[in-house]
Protein backbone atom coordinates (compact mmCIF):
# COMPACT_ATOMS: atom_id res chain seq x y z
CA UNK A 1 0.00 0.00 0.00
CA UNK A 2 1.12 3.24 -0.91
CA UNK A 3 1.09 5.99 1.79
CA UNK A 4 2.58 9.53 2.23
CA UNK A 5 1.59 11.67 4.77
CA UNK A 6 1.55 15.17 4.44
CA UNK A 7 2.05 17.74 7.45
CA UNK A 8 2.73 21.32 8.47
CA UNK A 9 -0.24 23.12 6.89
CA UNK A 10 -1.68 26.14 9.06
CA UNK A 11 -3.33 29.53 8.96
CA UNK A 12 -0.83 32.09 8.42
CA UNK A 13 -1.18 35.74 7.20
CA UNK A 14 -0.17 37.27 3.90
CA UNK A 15 3.53 37.58 3.42
CA UNK A 16 4.41 34.77 5.83
CA UNK A 17 5.89 31.40 5.52
CA UNK A 18 5.26 27.93 6.06
CA UNK A 19 6.97 24.21 5.11
CA UNK A 20 5.14 21.48 4.12
CA UNK A 21 6.81 17.91 4.83
CA UNK A 22 5.54 14.74 2.78
CA UNK A 23 6.72 11.43 4.47
CA UNK A 24 6.45 8.27 2.43
CA UNK A 25 5.92 5.42 5.00
CA UNK A 26 5.77 2.49 2.89
CA UNK A 27 7.90 2.60 0.01
CA UNK A 28 12.01 4.47 -0.06
CA UNK A 29 11.54 7.91 -1.69
CA UNK A 30 15.04 8.44 -2.72
CA UNK A 31 14.32 6.63 -6.19
CA UNK A 32 11.32 8.83 -7.37
CA UNK A 33 10.06 12.23 -8.57
CA UNK A 34 7.71 13.61 -5.55
CA UNK A 35 4.83 16.45 -6.88
CA UNK A 36 3.12 18.64 -4.75
CA UNK A 37 0.24 19.99 -5.99
CA UNK A 38 -3.16 21.67 -4.57
CA UNK A 39 -7.11 22.27 -4.86
CA UNK A 40 -8.74 25.53 -3.41
CA UNK A 41 -12.49 25.15 -2.59
CA UNK A 42 -14.36 25.58 -6.16
CA UNK A 43 -10.93 24.97 -8.48
CA UNK A 44 -9.50 22.75 -10.61
CA UNK A 45 -6.23 21.01 -9.10
CA UNK A 46 -3.09 22.91 -9.90
CA UNK A 47 0.19 21.04 -10.00
CA UNK A 48 2.94 23.52 -7.73
CA UNK A 49 6.18 21.93 -7.77
CA UNK A 50 7.89 18.58 -8.39
CA UNK A 51 11.53 17.43 -7.24
CA UNK A 52 12.66 14.57 -10.02
CA UNK A 53 15.43 11.90 -8.99
CA UNK A 54 17.54 11.92 -11.05
CA UNK A 55 20.45 15.15 -10.64
CA UNK A 56 17.19 16.41 -8.74
CA UNK A 57 15.91 19.22 -11.11
CA UNK A 58 12.60 21.14 -9.51
CA UNK A 59 10.11 22.37 -11.87
CA UNK A 60 7.63 25.08 -10.05
CA UNK A 61 4.09 26.65 -11.80
CA UNK A 62 4.64 30.27 -12.48
CA UNK A 63 2.21 31.41 -10.09
CA UNK A 64 5.09 30.03 -6.81
CA UNK A 65 7.96 30.62 -8.59
CA UNK A 66 10.58 32.72 -6.77
CA UNK A 67 8.16 31.94 -3.86
CA UNK A 68 8.43 28.44 -3.18
CA UNK A 69 10.95 25.74 -2.50
CA UNK A 70 10.95 21.74 -2.76
CA UNK A 71 13.56 19.97 -1.81
CA UNK A 72 14.16 16.29 -0.37
CA UNK A 73 15.75 14.58 2.82
CA UNK A 74 16.22 10.57 1.26
CA UNK A 75 17.68 10.53 4.70
CA UNK A 76 14.35 10.86 6.24
CA UNK A 77 12.43 9.57 3.39
CA UNK A 78 11.00 12.98 3.19
CA UNK A 79 10.15 15.63 0.37
CA UNK A 80 9.32 19.60 1.15
CA UNK A 81 7.35 22.77 0.15
CA UNK A 82 8.89 25.35 1.70
CA UNK A 83 6.67 28.32 1.19
CA UNK A 84 7.13 32.43 1.04
CA UNK A 85 5.92 35.49 0.60
CA UNK A 86 2.02 33.88 0.86
CA UNK A 87 -0.55 35.27 -0.32
CA UNK A 88 -4.35 34.33 0.08
CA UNK A 89 -4.39 32.92 -3.73
CA UNK A 90 -2.57 30.07 -2.09
CA UNK A 91 -5.13 29.25 0.31
CA UNK A 92 -5.67 25.53 -0.79
CA UNK A 93 -6.07 21.56 0.37
CA UNK A 94 -1.59 20.41 -0.37
CA UNK A 95 -0.76 16.92 -1.60
CA UNK A 96 2.18 15.45 -2.57
CA UNK A 97 2.27 12.66 -4.67
CA UNK A 98 4.30 10.18 -6.81
CA UNK A 99 4.20 7.98 -9.84
CA UNK A 100 6.96 5.99 -9.24
CA UNK A 101 9.00 7.50 -12.29
CA UNK A 102 12.11 9.28 -11.77
CA UNK A 103 11.19 11.83 -13.68
CA UNK A 104 8.53 14.64 -13.11
CA UNK A 105 5.36 14.47 -15.06
CA UNK A 106 4.41 17.73 -17.26
CA UNK A 107 2.20 18.21 -14.09
CA UNK A 108 2.47 17.51 -10.76
CA UNK A 109 -1.40 17.07 -10.69
CA UNK A 110 -1.00 13.98 -12.82
CA UNK A 111 0.53 12.10 -10.18
CA UNK A 112 -1.71 8.94 -9.16
CA UNK A 113 -0.67 8.36 -5.59
CA UNK A 114 -0.82 11.15 -2.93
CA UNK A 115 -1.70 11.48 0.71
CA UNK A 116 -4.57 12.90 2.00
CA UNK A 117 -3.41 16.39 2.19
CA UNK A 118 -2.84 19.00 4.40
CA UNK A 119 -4.44 23.00 4.72
CA UNK A 120 -2.79 26.11 4.15
CA UNK A 121 -4.93 29.07 5.12
CA UNK A 122 -3.39 32.47 4.16
CA UNK A 123 -5.30 35.35 5.74
CA UNK A 124 -5.76 38.60 7.43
Amino acid sequence: QVQLVESGGDEVQPGGSLTLACRATTFTLDYYAIGWFRQAAGKEREGVACISNLFQPTYYADSVKGRFIVSRDNAKNTAFLQMNNLEPEDTALYYCATDFGERCPESASDMRYRGKGTRVTVSS
